[in-house]
């Protein structure tokens, strides 16, 4: 049985993820597509872990701030598309509450921690270019530390906040998930009361954790294009640009849907839209950010012929 009997009414015990289709074979092509997509994150990110960790020409704050990004990525999208790729073969679709309080909170975790640690980012990108003299003075490693360690504590507390007033809500039927993964909004939608003031709260969170990190990255790019701009040279234009256009991308590729995710008023609430958009920002951009960085990267090229062989590699 789903449901376990209460005293005056019936709770829910368990989820079934409706996932994106319920025909065999569309299952079967999305689950091959969706492993190369996964198997492809994984490794590129893992790529990026490896050469940072193994080259010492790579170990500075810039370097050490896109190794976290990547763990980061691999952490979030295995969160997610294991367990999404065993539904599309399997019969069963269903996940226990706990599995899904669980499911919740590490992937609000993550992606929290990824949300303002965009800022941290963009922090290092400003001191790099509007303080290039003292950037290893101001970003020395026990700082660089403390933002990392920082960002993760706050986005798991945060994450805890979020998850408990979720899953605290009382779920007494129905327990279908219009969704791939324990999202909030799609498994609050389930919830037997008035989610009005949880909702309410939901979007304070969100314009916490979503508006004031654009805002501080707006803010140090607004800084990083006033500096470039009263520099002469033309290459030393061009590569200040290059090194920032990387950032951006990923984090526009990131903050586009997570932003109509979490900010839009419930009312416009789309479970099939939604599922598409959070495929976006969980899986592609997690595929997407390493090869922003490899192919825009020279320090990362050259890191990687290293690895592989080329002795002959100028830095």
């Amino acid at each position: 049985m789903l449901m376990i009997p209460g005293q005056n009414q019936s709770w829910v015990s368990e989820f079934i993820l409706l996932g994106f289709s319920s025909d065999p074979t569309t299952n079967s092509i999305l689950f091959i597509v969706f492993l190369l997509i996964y198997l492809s994150s994984v490794m590129g990110n893992g790529l990026i872990i490896l050469l940072v960790c193994l080259d010492s020409h790579l170990h500075t704050p810039m370097y050490f701030f896109l190794c976290i990004l990547a763990m980061l990525d691999m952490g979030y999208v295995t969160t997610t598309m294991p367990q999404m790729l065993v539904h599309l073969l399997a019969h069963s679709h269903t996940i226990s509450f706990a599995g899904c309080w669980i499911q919740m909170y590490v992937f609000g975790a993550l992606a929290t921690t990824e949300s303002t640690f965009f800022v941290v980012m963009a922090y290092d990108r400003y001191v790099a270019i509007c303080h290039p003299l003292r950037y290893t003075v101001i970003l020395n490693w026990g700082l660089c530390i403390w933002l990392a360690a920082g960002t993760w504590n706050c986005a798991f507390f945060f994450s805890l906040l979020h998850t408990f007033f979720t899953m605290s809500l009382p779920y007494c039927g129905p327990n279908k998930v219009s969704h791939y993964f324990c999202d909030s909004p799609s498994v609050r939608s389930l919830a037997c009361m008035d989610t009005h003031l949880i909702e309410m709260v939901d979007q304070v969170l969100s314009v916490f954790l979503v508006v004031v990190p654009i805002s501080l990255i707006v803010a140090s790019y607004i800084r990083i294009a006033m500096a470039i701009l009263k520099i002469k040279s033309t290459q030393v234009h061009n590569k200040a640009f290059s090194t920032c256009a990387s950032h951006l991308t990923v984090v526009t590729f990131f903050y586009g849907p997570s932003t109509y995710i979490y900010m839009k008023p419930n009312s416009s609430y789309s479970p099939e839209r939604d599922k598409q958009v959070s495929l976006f920002y969980n899986a592609f951009t997690a595929l997407l950010n390493p090869l922003v960085y490899s192919l825009r990267n020279k320090d990362i090229k050259r890191a990687f012929l290293k690895a592989i062989g080329h002795s002959k590699v100028d830095y």
